[in-house]
């Protein structure tokens, strides 16, 4: 691959958060079994994920025990339980023996004045009291800002400093609603940074699809820490997409987090299948479209040298190339594909039978199987038999 140049970022040391197991199963209709929550931890782990919030302990039951056997198992990443600013919950988070908590307080007037109907005094002071009780039993200390996006920055500016002297070690800016994009995500965690001197988290959502987008600006901004679900999954229209978000780290920031990025199709098929959401065919890194080749000159640019239309290779993700062959195809691809069943066509051959590709491929609106080629081929042969016989 070509040497390239990168975007500068402030720090290169940077932070998975997944929060598949909470943010995610918040997702209207999700609902994970307690083995599916063990499980997706340990491939989290063993993908390379640094903290996983595992859920929200205060919920008791199967969803504490939940947490209790992912503490168990053992596992390298940090283990992060969620909390309102309540010293209650906290107490719980302590019981199942996690080692980080996330503090999550809303910021905005508009949460504050219509969700809990009290001022922004209550409000730091509940945070305050929370994160102090929480660092004063040795917990690694998160505080959330509950859409902070639409908080008024001075008084996140406010909110910030007194979390940094509580003793929280770092900031969750919370883009709640999604209404963020690149540019001003980019302008206010900056300047957060810079004010308030403390380690910041983007938590993004995909309400305008700029989820991914505004999790990268904030970390070209000096943020650390990146949370994440597999697959976007999360309330609305998702959160940042971990292998969205750790692939273009890679290979458009050039940070390299050294994940078992390998693992991700995996992942994501598991993770779609215990939530019950299949995995679009174009989904962004994982869906099976994102190596599929039909387009006559892509599939030939493909087929020469994939670097043409292929960022990083297939198996970086565990996927594989596939070259589809229906209306768009060239005669390349034919000849290819024909290679593949034995079959070496000249180009005539191939030319004649991409006709009747194309003519079967617009009759049935979509591309064509490996056995209606084969008998495209049969029917091409007899006819060209045929005509032969006629001639003599």
């Amino acid at each position: 691959m070509e040497k390239r140049e990168y975007p500068m970022v402030p720090n290169k040391d940077i932070i998975i958060v997944d929060t598949t197991l909470r943010d995610g199963e918040q997702t209207a209709g999700v609902v994970f079994a307690n083995k599916e929550k063990v499980r997706i931890a340990r491939m989290l782990d063993e993908i390379g994920v640094h903290q996983i919030e595992a859920g929200i302990p205060v919920m008791g039951g199967d969803e504490k025990e939940a947490i209790k056997e992912i503490v168990k198992a053992g596992l390298r990443a940090s283990i992060m339980a969620w909390n309102r600013a309540v010293i209650s919950d906290i107490e719980e988070s302590l019981d199942c023996g996690v080692d980080a908590v996330a503090i999550s307080i809303s910021t905005s007037d508009i949460h504050i004045k219509y969700k809990l109907q009290t001022s922004r005094e209550w409000v730091l002071e509940n945070m305050v009291r929370a994160t102090e009780f929480a660092k004063k039993h040795g917990l690694y200390v998160s505080v959330n800002a509950e859409d902070a996006s639409r908080t008024d920055m001075d008084f996140l500016i406010q909110f910030a400093k007194e979390a940094k002297r509580a003793g929280a070690d770092r900031l969750r800016y919370c883009d709640t609603v999604g209404i963020l994009d690149p540019f001003t995500a980019y302008e206010r965690v900056k300047r957060l940074i810079e004010e308030v001197g403390i380690d910041v988290e983007m938590h993004t959502h995909n309400d305008f699809g700029m989820a991914t987008a505004n999790a990268l600006a904030g970390v070209r901004a000096g943020a650390r820490y990146v949370g994440v679900t597999v697959n976007g999954l999360g309330e609305r229209a998702g959160n940042a997409a971990l292998e969205e978000v750790v692939m273009a780290l890679k290979y458009i920031y050039g940070i390299d987090l050294n994940f078992k990025t390998q693992m991700f199709r995996e992942l994501s098929e598991y993770v779609a299948l215990a939530s019950n959401r299949e995995v679009p065919a174009w989904k962004a890194i994982v869906g099976t479209n994102m190596f599929a080749h039909e387009s006559g000159i892509h599939a030939d640019g493909a087929l020469k040298h994939p670097q043409t239309y292929e960022v990083f290779r297939p198996e970086d993700v565990g996927l594989e190339r596939q070259i589809v062959i229906g209306k768009h195809s060239g005669t390349a691809a034919i000849k290819k594909k024909f290679a593949e069943y034995g079959h070496t066509l000249t180009d005539e051959e191939a030319a004649e039978i991409l006709q009747r590709v194309r003519a079967m491929a617009v009759d049935l609106k979509r591309s064509l199987f490996d056995k209606e080629l084969i008998y495209i081929y049969e029917e091409y042969l007899e006819s060209k038999a045929k005509g032969k016989g006629k001639e003599a």
